[in-house]
């Protein structure tokens, strides 16, 4: 990627990506290239940015199927749903370090 001079690096949900993510963050740091991370967990090790559905929110959705099934529902019934609440993270401090102004405009 620095070869081809890319401009930014987005890490898409991928068990490769996950089992190598503090690698894909160090690495991104080292080159300096800003990445967007499909996880808040990489932010947690030092990664710029990520954005992607709430993990809260789609575990409380998921308490609540399993209460419809428990309460004798059929999985097969139950409406396919899509997360509706996302959530942008920005690690401040890694931004800083890549010359990336993260304040808020205002």
């Amino acid at each position: 990627m620095q070869k081809k001079r890319a401009d930014g690096l987005l890490v898409s949900p991928d068990v490769l990506f996950s089992s190598r993510r503090v690698q894909i963050v160090i690495l991104s740091a080292r080159h300096a290239m800003p990445t967007v991370y499909f996880d808040r967990s990489l932010i947690e090790v030092g990664g710029l940015m990520s954005y992607g559905p709430n993990l809260a929110e789609q575990h409380r959705q998921l308490g609540i199927y399993a209460g419809r099934i428990l309460k004798g529902e059929k999985p097969a019934d139950l409406p396919v749903t899509r997360p509706t609440k996302f959530e942008l993270i920005i690690n401040v401090q890694t931004a800083k370090t890549l010359g990336i102004d993260a304040r808020p405009e205002g």
